[in-house]
């Protein structure tokens, strides 16, 4: 279903329902993208307390959000090929229930082999829901405004990160860390009553099949705009992951500092995906260029602005607008994609979840041979200029 950019209603004749403001459905799609974006961030910021808890250390707690990423990487291309005959709002009332009974059961973990297995049950719906949810809003939008549609979705992962993450990680610190996956059990579950009130009730696409959605995957376009991405985005996450640490080992911050500027990074996410989605919709392909070059240049600031918080913090700020190179990416995925939409829809955030494990993965190796916690800043720019390169080698593919 496809509504003109100026649609304010979904139509209702198909199912004899009263109109609903366009919206309402994004803000329930987004409303799944601050539960998964809370437990995402949040699950860094509650280790300490959880690796207390099941009587394990700080290292081997690690392990618990690398599975998680494992279970986005894995889930996402499975549950977009299984799921193929089964209508967009049906799945993504599935996956919130799933995400739900996931940190529900996250919370009541009693062992560490235990929370292992729970935070891979939570992660295998997140990218296949940001992909789903990201189609369902194009749709609504139309042609024209429809990487504005995806932005908005985003921006409930890119707020969580400014108010859903500090409040997990207090009430974590207050009132235990399993409260910070139950509260995110409830987020998923409010999630699911809005979309069961107010996501459109469509149906599935003619010839819809597990084989027609594996067809994404004979696409070069496709693995291009995905190794955009997993390099690319690989940057932020080297800065990101060490920041905490940078900030106390060489700006000299006191720990309460750090969540102020960790939150100054999600407002600089936000700001990016509401100018990326509106970038995309003009001019696509040179917004994501510019895009991927404001990236690089921040990132490669980051080590001189370093030992000064007020330098940092601004810095800090502009490398989060840099992740508004998800809404371009997830919308040239629309183009390249042809009629296997969902799984190339789905693969968009594996490949961000390959760049969540690429980035700190080279930021560590660069902090480990001595080249001190501000070589991030470096590392971060390098994959960048890799993820632009690769993209312009998509773009004179695609000219071909």
């Amino acid at each position: 279903m496809t509504l003109a950019a100026n649609d304010r209603s979904l139509p209702s004749e198909a199912s004899g329902r009263t109109p609903v403001p366009v919206g309402l459905v994004v803000l329930a799609l987004a409303m799944g993208g601050f539960a998964i974006g809370t437990t995402e961030f949040a699950s860094m910021s509650l280790l300490p307390y959880f690796s207390a808890g099941l009587g394990i250390d700080e290292p081997t707690a690690g392990h618990v959000i690398s599975i998680y990423a494992l279970g986005v990487v894995v889930g996402a291309p499975l549950i977009a090929v299984l799921a193929a005959r089964i209508s967009r709002r049906t799945l993504l009332m599935g996956l919130m229930a799933v995400f739900a009974l996931g940190n529900g059961l996250s919370a009541l973990a009693p062992s560490y082999e235990w929370m292992l297995a729970f935070r891979f049950l939570s992660g295998l719906p997140h990218g296949a829901y940001f992909g789903v949810a990201a189609l369902v809003a194009a749709s609504l939008a139309g042609p024209a405004r429809r990487a504005q549609a995806v932005a908005r979705v985003m921006l409930g992962l890119t707020i969580a990160t400014i108010f859903g993450v500090p409040a997990a990680s207090w009430m974590g610190q207050v009132l235990g860390w399993r409260s910070g996956f139950a509260i995110v059990g409830g987020l998923a579950l409010l999630t699911a009553l809005l979309l069961a009130l107010f996501a459109p009730r469509d149906k599935v696409a003619p010839g819809a099949s597990p084989l027609r959605e594996l067809g994404a995957l004979k696409r070069r376009q496709v693995w291009l705009t995905l190794a955009t991405g997993a390099i690319g985005f690989g940057g932020l996450f080297a800065v990101y992951t060490y920041l905490a640490s940078t900030l106390m080992a060489v700006t000299g911050a006191t720990p309460a500092l750090v969540p102020v500027v960790l939150a100054v990074f999600g407002a600089g996410l936000t700001a990016g995906t509401l100018f990326a989605g509106w970038a995309a919709d003009r001019a696509l392909v040179p917004a994501t260029i510019g895009m991927l070059l404001w990236s690089a240049f921040w990132l490669a600031c980051f080590p001189f602005a370093a030992d000064n918080i007020w330098a940092v913090s601004l810095v800090v700020f502009m490398v989060g607008s840099g992740g508004g190179l998800g809404a371009m990416l997830q919308t040239r995925l629309m183009d390249v994609a042809d009629d296997a939409q969902t799984l190339a829809a789905a693969l968009n955030h594996s490949a961000f979840n390959t760049a969540n494990a690429l980035g700190p993965w080279l930021g560590g190796m660069a902090i480990a041979a001595g080249y001190g916690w501000t070589s991030t800043g470096w590392v971060g720019a390098a994959l960048a200029l890799g993820g632009l390169a690769i993209w312009i080698v998509a773009v004179l593919d695609a000219r071909r």
